[in-house]
């Protein structure tokens, strides 16, 4: 009882981490203090020299050489791809719009499943994908955001375009996370995407003006940094192992709440008929696909 209570909590920490960093992330790069592609090396840099330090203390695990082509596709995907995609796209969209079309992760995954995997769609799955990609495309032509400077439109391309990147990584690394140790596992991640996201993100990381930084800023890129790419790589694995697919499935739902509010409360974004109506698509969408068939006898 305790391990999955431990779980629950550590995949409502992850909800809530991911949920505050759409608003600290765009803060830092509206601010231009860092670039997103700059953000995005640092953010890595830290993450994988935490989870290195973290490894000298646990079991050592060999990795199979032919498995080290895998890692370095799963790291184009779930981490080079994903992440510049992710920050590029938040930079001209707002926290509400990047959280909600996140929520569709799940619709993807299937639709990537029966093509990759030929597993089977049922017809209230498929009316689900449609009611989902519907929301998201009525969030991304007619959504608003607070900010006049954005584009949203490209801004929520992005946003979806590293949705559709993240879970390709998720079919891909099924494989692996049963092999390995989900901090094995993550550490390699890391530092192949490290590599890669050097030539993208080195001049924007060395163009930033760190004296410029209040403490706000500083407090928020530290939040990006340790919070909401440490913490929930280290605490997502976790949670996996403990709980459910579907109930981690439906924590999901947590994140644009929490985003939301966030976003309201720091005045970085706001709430119209259209987000809600986008929204309440993505959400019935997801619910959908997430109902199991009932059996029969």
């Amino acid at each position: 009882m305790y391990s999955r209570r431990s779980a629950l909590i550590a995949l409502f920490a992850v909800q809530l981490l991911y949920g505050l960093n759409y608003t600290f992330a765009k803060t830092v790069m509206n601010g231009n203090f860092i670039k997103p592609s700059g953000f995005v090396l640092l953010r890595v840099i830290g993450a994988t020299a935490l989870f290195w330090l973290i490894s000298i203390f646990l079991p050592k695990q060999k990795i199979e050489k032919r498995d080290f082509l895998r890692f370095f596709i799963a790291a184009i995907f779930g981490v080079v791809v994903n992440m510049l995609f992710f920050l590029k796209g938040l930079e001209y969209t707002s926290p509400i719009h990047a959280s909600a079309i996140m929520v569709i992760v799940p619709i993807i995954i299937l639709v990537l499943s029966a093509i990759i995997l030929k597993e089977h769609i049922t017809k209230l799955k498929i009316l689900g994908v449609f009611l989902g990609l519907i929301g998201a495309l009525v969030l991304t032509i007619y959504g608003k955001s607070a900010r006049a400077a954005d584009n949203v439109a490209l801004g929520n391309l992005m946003i979806f375009l590293n949705a559709i990147s993240y879970s390709i990584y998720v079919i891909l690394v099924k494989r692996l996370t049963e092999k390995y140790h989900p901090l094995t596992f993550i550490k390699w991640l890391f530092l192949f995407g490290l590599i890669m996201l050097i030539p993208f993100g080195y001049s924007e990381l060395q163009a930033v003006k760190w004296e410029s930084f209040t403490p706000y800023i500083t407090f928020s890129v530290l939040f990006v940094v340790i919070g909401a790419t440490f913490g929930t790589y280290l605490l997502n694995p976790f949670a996996l192992s403990k709980l459910k697919a579907s109930t981690v499935g439906i924590f999901i739902y947590l994140q644009p709440v929490i985003a939301g509010l966030f976003a309201l409360t720091m005045g970085a974004d706001f709430i119209d008929t259209i987000k809600i109506l986008a929204m309440l698509l993505i959400f019935t969408g997801v619910y959908l696909i997430s109902v199991k068939p009932k059996k029969v006898h």
